[in-house]
């Protein structure tokens, strides 16, 4: 893990790309505080105002209900990273357990769980989730999590499976079930700590990529919804100003391009890093 750590820290790429995911996180959570201070809020409505370029006073200027962006696009980075963070852990949690539990049993056990994903593989990922909150007529967050979280485990099964194939008859597994380990304390106290590198690995990689569902289901008016406000509904709102109030898209359009691009380069240097294909002998 040392050494891994010394060659992410020489991926200068994404040593910077770690550093701006960090102090966007920190914007978008410590900034709305230090906004109140100046007297800014993301939900007081000003119709007087109503929508005004960049300025001194609304740096990334106002909305058409005169609401100010600059914090407003704050609100919606705590939201989109809290939707991400928790849509992908859930989607470790399951897709960690069900991989490990599948190659470990082996044979038929593994061969009819595998199938299981192969199948839920061939379910469109949006379609399903547009179906499920038309059915159930629910647009909350908490199914919002649950539906992105539950498909998106998919992968992640997949990636463990292999990782505990490969470790599984290991001279330290060996030990452990000669001792009369149980099985499952082996699984999960020595087989699936072993596996962890490709596991935060994925994880850095499914975040921009919970972020894009989450802002395409909002664009659809499936996903956040008011008085709450995610990168995704800021971007939806925008997109119907563009022409004539473009900074309404443009930067809260940005700010999440640029967290995007940073976890996706924060996630090659991790492969890169973890990857044992890339080590110096």
């Amino acid at each position: 893990m040392i050494n891994a750590w010394q060659r992410l820290r020489r991926n200068k790429m994404a040593v910077v790309c770690g550093t701006i995911f960090v102090l966007v996180a920190l914007f978008c959570y410590l900034g709305p505080f230090v906004a109140a201070a100046f007297g800014l809020d993301p939900t007081t409505i000003h119709a007087d105002l109503g929508p005004r370029p960049p300025s001194w006073s609304h740096w990334f200027g106002t909305d058409t209900l005169g609401r100010d962006m600059f914090v407003r696009v704050m609100i919606g980075g705590r939201i989109a990273i809290l939707v991400a963070v928790v849509t992908t852990s859930i989607a470790l949690v399951i897709g960690v357990t069900y991989g490990a539990i599948a190659a470990y049993a082996g044979g038929r056990i593994d061969n009819v769980m595998m199938r299981i994903v192969d199948t839920l593989y061939g379910l469109p990922t949006i379609v399903f989730i547009i179906v499920v909150m038309a059915t159930f007529n629910t647009k909350s967050l908490t199914a919002l999590f649950a539906l992105i979280g539950a498909i998106s485990w998919l992968t992640m099964a997949r990636i463990v499976r292999g990782q505990v194939l490969s470790i599984r008859h290991r001279e330290f597994v060996e030990a452990a079930r000669a001792l009369g380990v149980p099985p499952a304390r082996i699984l999960f106290r020595h087989i699936v700590p072993s596996a962890l590198g490709p596991v935060i690995v994925y994880a850095t990689l499914a975040l921009p990529q919970v972020m894009l569902t989450e802002a395409f289901l909002s664009f659809l008016g499936l996903g956040v919804q008011a008085p709450l406000a995610s990168w995704g509904t800021l971007v939806t709102e925008g997109s119907s100003q563009i022409v004539v109030y473009p900074w309404m898209l443009v930067y809260p359009g940005l700010v999440m391009a640029i967290t995007v691009m940073s976890l996706n380069f924060l996630g090659d240097g991790l492969r890169d890093a973890l990857d044992p294909h890339t080590r110096k002998v």
